[in-house]
């Protein structure tokens, strides 16, 4: 199974490369804009199983790059996890344009464009998987809270594109959904909630997400999944 991870040198995009890899029948293309924690991880697992891959996804030329990537491989992607994130913590009357911009880039715009460079590569035989990691600041009806206007807003943007391309997918045989994650104990958590403690570490929300993308298109298709057990 080929399997994309943007967002991939920390926090639960790591975890989710490690859980990955301990099928050897996995490769995993580890992206993110520094490699340097993935290539030392490959160099102590003597693994063949990840590829990282320095690359910034808000970037065309760079998405153009991951594309190159993949078809040299001469396989099909199975499974594509939209991972990456920014965010910003600031009273909404003192985020710049620069800020707000940087965040819909990486959330929004960065995940749309780098499904249509890689729709000509998903594997269309066995039902691909595009899972777009969203968060509870951005699921409808949920709590929101101060200086994340730019965050959530974005997070919303992904639901709703989840929905379209599930839809409009459908044809192509590829699921599309967004798993909403609430409270984990990450670095973006930190600095949307310092000081806060989360009840879930990153190991424990990757093994949910590796599960769901190998087995949740079976099930679900433009769906959005809050995976929280509390909220801050």
């Amino acid at each position: 199974m080929l399997i994309l991870i943007t967002g991939a040198s920390k926090g639960i995009g790591f975890e989710m490369v490690n859980q990955f890899s301990k099928n050897p029948n996995n490769l995993i293309i580890a992206v993110s804009r520094n490699t340097d924690a993935l290539t030392r991880f490959v160099k102590t697992k003597n693994t063949h199983s990840i590829l990282p891959l320095k690359a910034d996804v808000t970037k065309a030329a760079q998405q153009k790059k991951i594309y190159q990537t993949i078809k040299s491989l001469g396989l099909q992607l199975d499974v594509l996890i939209n991972n990456a994130g920014s965010i910003v913590n600031k009273p909404f009357e003192k985020i710049s344009e620069k800020e707000l911009q940087q965040v819909y880039a990486t959330n929004v715009f960065a995940p749309f464009t780098l499904i249509q460079a890689l729709l000509p590569l998903m594997n269309k035989k066995n039902r691909s998987h595009i899972i777009n990691i969203g968060s509870m600041g951005g699921f409808q009806g949920s709590s929101k809270f101060p200086g994340l206007s730019a965050y959530s807003s974005s997070k919303t943007a992904l639901s709703g594109l989840t929905e379209c391309l599930a839809e409009e997918l459908k044809p192509r045989n590829i699921a599309v959904n967004c798993l909403a994650l609430g409270a984990v104990q990450t670095e973006m958590l930190s600095k949307a909630f310092p000081g806060y403690k989360a009840p879930l570490k990153a190991v424990q929300m990757a093994e949910f997400i590796c599960h769901f993308a190998v087995t949740g298109q079976k099930y679900f298709n433009g769906k959005i999944i809050p995976v929280s057990s509390t909220t801050p």
